[in-house]
């Protein structure tokens, strides 16, 4: 049901021939391990330092409000001239979603994103070198912050594995945490873009603070309540 990845306990009841509620207390036991995060009636995977999913699988799901929040993040950019655009489904659909009537500098770590601007009117892209790591297409490591280091960028839209109020904006692979953060430190204004079931999920490694968020944009299934507490640390929140 739903996403790939997503389980529906009375469907998992049926084919496992158990009681629901057995399904529950495992679902339960998942989620203490912060393994999976429980949502009405199922839950779906969390991604941790054991587990990230592909950016083939993020290609594949929420693909709507994915689409939704690109579009109103790519209305953030005011009169940015250059943009680091993030790894990942989200800002790649951000990427596709910039203006092609002025001219944009956008660098970017990400293979996709690089391809998917390469032949774009009036955008110039810089791909930062460095290792690719082969699930997301993206490069991390000393050669990537190094060139990242040497930028004063005008914007940053930033993607994350986790965002919560407690622990900031988080991911699972050190490397790529350090590449967030080095975007972070070189852009002038940063915006964070994803899905709600990002929200109250925590990953291995922090790279940021919700307070040094200039927005977040994300949709309506974040409740209005909940995003109200994150825009009473700092950043604007768009629901979309």
């Amino acid at each position: 049901a739903g996403a790939p990845g997503q389980v529906d306990v009375a469907a998992l009841a049926a084919e496992l021939g158990v009681a629901k509620e057995t399904v529950r207390r495992d679902l339960r036991a998942l989620e203490d391990h912060g393994l999976v995060r429980r949502t009405h009636g199922g839950a779906y995977p969390v991604e941790s330092a054991g587990f990230e999913t592909t950016l083939a699988y993020r290609a594949t799901s929420h693909v709507p409000e994915k689409r939704r929040i690109a579009a109103a993040a790519a209305e953030l950019l005011g009169d940015a001239e250059t943009v680091f655009v993030d790894e990942g489904f989200t800002p790649q659909l951000i990427a596709e979603a910039l203006p092609r009537d002025r001219p944009l500098t956008v660098v970017t770590a990400s293979l996709p994103v690089a391809g998917a601007l390469a032949g774009a009117e009036n955008v110039s892209v810089l791909l930062l070198g460095g290792r690719v790591r082969a699930g997301t297409l993206a490069t991390v490591d000393h050669w990537t912050t190094k060139m990242l280091a040497g930028f004063v960028l005008d914007l940053a839209y930033i993607g994350a594995n986790g965002i919560s109020r407690e622990h900031g904006l988080t991911t699972p692979d050190p490397a790529v945490s350090e590449v967030k953060s080095q975007a972070m430190r070189a852009a002038r204004r940063t915006v964070f873009a994803g899905v709600h079931t990002k929200f109250g999920a925590v990953s291995f490694c922090r790279f940021a603070e919700v307070g040094a968020l200039e927005a977040i944009v994300t949709s309506t299934l974040l409740p209005a309540a909940e995003a109200h507490r994150y825009a009473l640390l700092g950043p604007q929140v768009v629901r979309v």
